[in-house]
């Protein structure tokens, strides 16, 4: 049997310590040992989205990596990013235009259009879909949600002046 694996990360701005399986991938750390069940996780291949969570700045899919390698890390989940006030804006253009039903995509979608919004002010529709092209939503039909980025990208640019 494998030992467990010391590892050290922040999480959401916090400081955790744990102990974990060699083979313990990220989304079942965050879900299972800190009860942050935001992380969905669908596919279990990468390809849905549904586990997007931010390292070090930078999204990746949590089902992909190993809790061990996110040692010495920065993640951000949606709860973080939730709770800080970051999103509010683009989780209300979410809200008002109906860009969620059944909510499992969800988390994936808003940490995946915050990054989009966070490297381009002014993003046309295709870049938007092109953005969250890795992201699988099985019940809005995506036009929703493109009108909710676009709707949150046009405020936040009005808001600076």
């Amino acid at each position: 049997m494998t030992a467990p694996v010391a590892i050290s990360l922040q999480v959401n701005g916090e400081r955790v310590e744990a102990h974990v399986l060699p083979r313990l991938n990220l989304a079942d750390f965050l879900r299972e040992h800190l009860r942050l069940t935001g992380t969905h996780v669908g596919c279990e291949h990468g390809v849905c989205g549904a586990c997007t969570v931010r390292l070090n700045g930078d999204i990746v899919r949590a089902c992909l990596m190993l809790a061990v390698q996110a040692d010495a890390a920065s993640v951000e989940t949606i709860e973080g990013l939730s709770d800080s006030g970051e999103i509010a804006d683009l989780q209300n253009a979410f809200r008002e235009r109906n860009a969620l039903q059944c909510g499992y995509c969800t988390p994936g979608m808003l940490i995946t259009a915050q990054d989009l919004l966070m490297q381009h002010a002014e993003p046309s529709r295709e870049q938007i879909r092109e953005h969250l092209s890795g992201n699988y939503c099985r019940c809005t039909g995506y036009q929703a949600i493109v009108d909710a980025v676009e709707a949150t990208a046009r405020s936040r640019r009005g808001h600076r002046g």
